[in-house]
């Protein structure tokens, strides 16, 4: 089930909210950037979605095709979320960081299935051999 969920970066400046359902799924891919951020998305529609403090301080990292937008706070460093519009995700869509979701519980968070792809090698359908490091 859906619900409302308060995500920040770590000092605060930038604020969203997001409509969500953790039990429906989240993944984590093995590419440079995931790995190296150890980013935990969960996709949101962009209906769902609203930055609700420190537009301006965010940052826009692309890297590879530039199609994805990897944002993070100017200020304290952490990506709280990113964009793209891919129609298998339909259209435009967030891709939020579970760990910056400041209002799930534990339990939310713990019991979240968790989907590997293996983004290294453009296998997004494919888990990597290893995903204990994720």
């Amino acid at each position: 089930m859906k619900k409302t969920y308060h995500g920040s970066c770590h000092c605060g400046t930038v604020r969203f909210e997001c409509e969500l359902d953790l039990s429906a799924g989240t993944s984590k891919c093995n590419c440079s950037f995931c790995t190296k951020t150890r980013f935990w998305k969960a996709f949101v529609v962009a209906d769902e979605f609203q930055i609700s403090r420190g537009t301006d301080a965010l940052s826009d990292y692309r890297f590879g095709s530039n199609t994805i937008h990897h944002f993070f706070c100017g200020r304290c460093g952490v990506t709280p979320f990113g964009s793209g519009e891919m129609e298998e995700l339909g259209g435009k869509f967030y891709a939020v960081n579970v760990a910056c979701l400041d209002d799930a519980t534990a339990e939310e968070l713990a019991w979240a299935p968790v989907t590997h792809e293996d983004g290294r090698h453009d296998r997004w359908d494919r888990a990597p051999t290893e995903t204990r490091y994720l």
